[in-house]
């Protein structure tokens, strides 16, 4: 999903629904508050200064089982817009001892993945002139110019200015050729010498801790900048020219760009345009009880509420205010209930929307309608074997059943079991299809019966295999 050319004036709720039903089957009480959400975004960028700053995210939790679409919502919504995202479960920050990692860390993977989204953009910009750059490069490289060559013989003065221009123009038309068979990739293999430098080896992280992790990266950072040349010393090797254009390309979209602006805009769009998805919030529910403390679910719960409150991480590239970061939260809530949460920690999410089971008729529209449905997936992926996959109207609603069945019968994992079925029905297909390029292949309910048939009815066996 590509962001839109002006959000402001495009991204409207009704605009935003429409996109995420492109796809996410159903859940429109969940689409409706997200894009309300992401609007306000926009909105609150229109307000003056003074009261721009007190317009906080109204975060969000999402409550419903696994596979009903709950982080699909969350990560197509931040690429509607280019917003930086992260996904992150709140279980792991109680794996070592009482509390796990520095929730702090979710910040700084968060703004080391704005610093990437961000000079991607950037090289995207330059690629064009830095691909020009390259290729003049490696025109040098394979034929040096004149200068460079050892000087012919003296001659007489007229025999030599002829004898010069007719070089230069010889020369000027091997470049061309050279120029062009480049263009054509006609070279690839041939050989080059480039010079590069070697970055020094990378330091070896022993220490564990988010704060610990900044300290070695930035230790590293600051060797490298302090030994000569980088860090790092030239050295001449030989590689191909497919290998040299990729190394001049990246080095002179590296010169192109100011790594100093890259740092500021990625920040910049953490702290307005930022979005965090927490899941399995619902793990870490649930207080400090007489008879049974949970230390480390309740010292989760606090360590997240600063952030989603509003602090400022120190990163490696920065300062960042956590603010306007808009939360989004789920988790499936079985065994425990949203009011499970310590108070503080429920007040940061005052939006909630419930997601409903997925049902036989959603599994099918799952199957075909989103842009890459399962079905069109398998698809293109046999066609690349020669092979044409014709999915009947009636197999998609037959394995939409058994689906559907497979999630009565065992744990419910919604959307993620066609996976399973799709697997079971295509194995033959999939294991045969590079030996029968230019056949079409007819999926029917008859061929999901005869595949997998046998494990919907024996209900023990399904529970493995499906």
């Amino acid at each position: 999903m590509k962001p839109v050319g002006n959000p402001e004036l495009e991204l409207t709720p009704q605009r935003i629904v429409t996109e995420l039903d492109k796809y996410i089957v159903g859940q429109a009480e969940a689409k409706r508050v997200v894009a309300i959400a992401l609007r306000n975004r926009l909105r609150r960028r229109r307000l003056a200064e003074d009261m721009r700053e007190e317009v906080t995210p109204k975060n969000i939790l999402l409550i419903g089982p696994t596979g009903v679409g709950k982080t699909e919502i969350a990560r197509r919504l931040a690429a509607l817009v280019g917003a930086p995202f992260i996904k992150v479960e709140a279980s792991k920050y109680t794996e070592v001892g009482y509390v796990g990692r520095d929730v702090e860390s979710i910040i700084r993977d968060l703004v080391q993945q704005a610093v990437n989204l961000v000079r991607e953009e950037r090289f995207a910009a330059v690629r064009g002139k830095a691909e020009e750059v390259a290729s003049e490069r490696l025109v040098e490289l394979l034929l040096p110019p004149l200068a460079n060559r050892r000087r012919a013989p003296a001659v007489s003065a007229e025999e030599g200015a002829a004898e010069a221009d007719l070089r230069s123009q010889r020369h000027a038309e091997a470049r061309a050729k050279v120029r062009q068979q480049l263009r054509d990739r006609e070279l690839e293999n041939e050989l080059v010498e480039l010079e590069s430098r070697e970055s020094p080896m990378p330091m070896v992280e022993v220490l564990s801790g988010a704060n610990l992790e900044e300290l070695s990266m930035n230790l590293q950072e600051m060797m490298q900048n302090v030994l000569p040349g980088g860090g790092g010393q030239p050295r001449k090797k030989r590689v191909k020219v497919s290998e040299a254009r990729r190394l001049l390309v990246q080095e002179e979209l590296n010169r192109l760009v100011d790594m100093g602006e890259i740092k500021a805009e990625a920040v910049r769009r953490v702290e307005e345009m930022g979005i965090v998805f927490i899941d399995e919030l619902d793990k870490v529910a649930g207080r400090e009880q007489a008879h049974t403390p949970d230390v480390s679910r309740e010292g989760v719960q606090r360590d997240l509420l600063p952030i989603v409150e509003g602090t400022t991480v120190n990163t490696r590239h920065g300062e960042v205010r956590t603010h306007h970061i808009l939360f989004i939260a789920a988790g499936a809530f079985h065994i425990s209930k949203p009011s499970d949460l310590i108070p503080e920690l429920q007040g940061r999410f005052p939006l909630r929307a419930e997601l409903s089971s997925l049902r036989a008729e959603d599994f099918r529209r799952i199957l075909t309608e989103p842009r890459q449905a399962l079905c069109k997936q398998y698809q293109a992926l046999m066609q690349t074997e020669g092979v044409t996959l014709v999915f009947g109207a009636d197999a998609v609603a037959e394995m939409a059943e058994v689906a559907f069945q497979a999630n009565q019968a065992a744990e419910d994992i919604g959307a993620r079991r066609l996976h399973t079925v799709l697997e079971r029905v295509l194995d033959d297909v999939s294991f045969n299809a590079s030996e029968m390029p230019g056949n079409t292949v007819t999926i029917t309910a008859e061929y999901v019966q005869q595949r997998i048939g046998d494990l919907v009815k024996n209900r023990d066996l399904s529970r493995y295999i499906l």
